[in-house]
């Protein structure tokens, strides 16, 4: 073990028991201390689900990464290990990227991308980000001594060396692949792919998909490619994209492809992209197949350009809940692991509940919960559902019936800096033009609220910094709606 992540260990550690339980989520990932931003090496060993992280220990700011480290039998309740990776060597110096893992040989291969310093012959040094390998068995990880087994010098000309991070492995019919986020020379993203015989030999196939229009962002990060219900997805996440109407307004997004792959050519025809997320805080998604077939997901559930976090508070960061993926009819659907229905008690069901005007309900409350509300009827225009409300703090989610519209404001729950707290993004097409009734799936745990709508066609993810004694729920509607309502404490 290096002296770097000696450190890290001993001041974790001793930091970590300075922060009360309470101040944290209750089944969210967050870091021991510090910062934490990507998933890493989301993956299945030995048989634990393992989920690294983009982790900075001594403050509560991105600086130099090392590598988190917690695993789970279940994907809601995690055990939080000592720091896997610290920046310890000449070609990771000034960080241990993101990347991912998968099981070579029986033991657990990390595939990141360490950052160093290069000089240029008229004495300037300009960053290099290159390709590394770490060999662990699901505790203690060893840096390949080859490292790194890929460099930017191993792509054609107009392929970016500074710009070439997050690789994201997986292997096919007995062989290795991998791609890697990049930049081309006109400064538009794309993601290159590479394949080898092992972990430690690759070369370069070809350039997988690119930003052709210019319209989808410039660097596309953290990389994610896969085969899912007859269909390949490319999810990426492009940083500095516009926004179009109700689509990508988080400047850096998280987006997917959908399309048809050619494994002999390597060529894949991709659809137009497609937001994952319609919240505030939802960044770097990376996903891995369970041994049962199923495809899960999870993501950084914060904004690089919004600090929605108190004073005092000794850490920052937290993963969203891990997600399972579907594609039905031509559409993705995501929902909160099944899992998580085994943490639920204390139920409270209530059906058939007229509202008019602004009412609370009994049993209706709580910041650690799964609530599904259901909403019919035809005499409103627009339907309110208040979240961690007292008579000072609240988070609003307003359904525009006509408009087919959802509009989340997030202004009172207790930021204090000028972010954005406003967003208004369209209902699935496939809402019926009357008489459908809207369903609302809300997972909320201290510190976050996660929407998905109509069975996970979409998902809202959203962090809040509410003071946990505002625990009411509060439902308004402009005219008389019906609603059904099935809530539960979570607990672990």
């Amino acid at each position: 073990m290096s002296l770097k992540l000696e450190k890290a260990h001993k001041y974790e550690k001793e930091e970590k028991q300075k922060i009360a339980a309470e101040e944290k989520p209750a089944f969210h990932v967050t870091p021991p201390i510090g910062w934490m931003n990507d998933p890493n090496g989301f993956s299945f060993y030995n048989g634990e689900i393992h989920l690294f992280y983009q982790y900075h220990p001594y403050t509560r700011d991105w600086g130099p990464m090392h590598w988190g480290h917690c695993v789970s039998k279940d994907m809601v309740s995690w055990e939080m290990l000592p720091a896997a990776m610290a920046p310890d060597q000449e070609y990771d110096a000034f960080g241990c990227f993101s990347g991912s893992a998968i099981e070579a040989d029986g033991k657990h291969a990390l595939m990141y991308t360490g950052v160093s310093k290069k000089t240029l012959p008229d004495g300037t040094t300009q960053e290099r980000q290159n390709q590394c390998l770490a060999y662990g068995d699901g505790r203690v990880y060893e840096k390949f001594s080859g490292n790194p087994v890929i460099t930017g010098e191993m792509m054609p000309k107009g392929c970016s060396r500074i710009d070439f991070r997050d690789p994201k492995i997986w292997k096919e019919d007995g062989k290795y692949y991998l791609i890697v986020g990049n930049k081309n020379d006109d400064q538009r993203g794309q993601v290159v792919l590479f394949s080898g015989k092992t972990p430690e030999s690759w070369e370069f196939e070809t350039v997988l998909a690119e930003n052709s229009t210019g319209e989808i962002g410039t660097m596309w990060e953290c990389p994610d490619f896969f085969g899912m219900d007859g269909k390949h997805f490319l999810i990426c996440s492009p940083q500095d994209m516009k926004a179009q109407k109700y689509e990508f307004h988080n400047g850096n997004n998280a987006v997917f492809f959908v399309g048809e792959y050619d494994k002999e050519t390597h060529v894949f025809k991709k659809e137009a992209p497609k937001s994952l997320d319609y919240g505030f805080d939802f960044y770097a998604p990376q996903t891995t197949e369970l041994p049962d077939g199923r495809r899960i997901m999870i993501a950084w559930m914060k904004s690089w350009d919004a600090c929605v976090m108190p004073f005092g508070q000794k850490w920052q960061g937290m993963m969203t809940i891990p997600r399972e993926l579907k594609y039905i009819d031509g559409k993705l659907y995501q929902n909160p692991v099944e899992e998580l229905k085994n943490y639920r008690k204390n139920p409270c069901v209530i059906k058939g509940q007229e509202i008019s005007g602004e009412m609370e309900l009994e049993g209706i409350c709580g910041r650690v919960l799964d609530m599904t509300v259901e909403i019919g009827g035809d005499e409103f225009d627009e339907f309110s559902i208040e979240l961690a409300h007292n008579e000072e703090y609240t988070t609003n989610y307003t359904y525009h019936k006509k408009k087919k519209l959802m509009t989340i404001d997030r202004t009172y729950c207790g930021v204090i800096r000028d972010v954005v707290c406003h967003r208004t993004w369209k209902l699935p097409e496939n809402m019926k033009e009357s008489g459908e009734n809207l369903k609302l799936r809300f997972i909320m745990d201290r510190q976050s609220v996660e929407l998905f709508v109509n069975d996970g066609a979409q998902a809202v993810s959203t962090v809040i910094c509410t003071p946990p004694e505002a625990d009411g729920i509060v439902f308004s509607c402009d005219g008389k709606a019906k609603i059904n309502i099935e809530k539960y404490e979570i607990a672990l």
